[in-house]
C-alpha cells in the first residue's frame, strides 16, 4: 500500500490540535530539540507511522493504558517509548501551566539542571 500525498499535510495540520498525537509529537519535539526522523527512529518507526499516529486522538487519562496500548499494537511500535513520549510532554504541560497560574510576584526561584545526552568529550566515554 502506497502513502497518501495528502498524510504528511493532514499529520502537519494536526500538530495545531491539542487532542491529538500529532500535537503530542510536535511538542515533544520541541522540548527535546529531535528532528521528526529522530523521534521516529526512538519510536522504532518509520516517518510514514509517524504520520499515521498523528492522526489518532490523545489517550485519554481515564483510558490511556487501553488507548495507548491501542495505538502502539495498530502501528506496530513498542509501548514503553510511545507512553515516555506521552507522558513527558504531560508532566511539562503541568510544570508550565502551573507557572502561569502562579502571580509573577509570587514564583519561587526555579534552578533548572542541564542534561547532556552526548558522550563526555574528555573522557571519550
Amino acid at each position: 500500500m502506497s502513502t497518501p500525498e495528502w498524510l504528511a499535510r493532514a499529520a502537519q495540520r494536526s500538530q495545531a490540535e491539542p487532542g491529538m498525537m500529532g500535537h503530542v509529537f510536535e511538542q515533544y519535539r520541541q522540548l527535546e530539540g529531535h528532528s521528526e526522523e529522530a523521534l521516529a527512529r526512538e519510536l522504532g518507526c518509520s516517518q510514514d507511522v509517524l504520520h499515521w499516529m498523528a492522526l489518532c486522538r490523545r489517550p485519554e487519562e481515564s483510558r490511556f493504558e487501553e488507548q495507548a496500548t491501542a495505538i502502539a499494537t495498530r502501528f506496530s511500535v513498542e509501548l514503553l517509548p510511545l507512553v515516555q513520549v506521552i507522558r513527558r510532554v504531560e508532566v511539562m504541560g503541568a510544570i508550565a501551566q502551573r507557572a502561569r497560574d502562579v502571580p509573577e510576584g509570587e514564583r519561587p526561584a526555579m534552578r533548572v539542571a542541564a542534561r547532556d545526552d552526548s558522550e563526555d568529550e574528555e573522557t571519550g566515554s
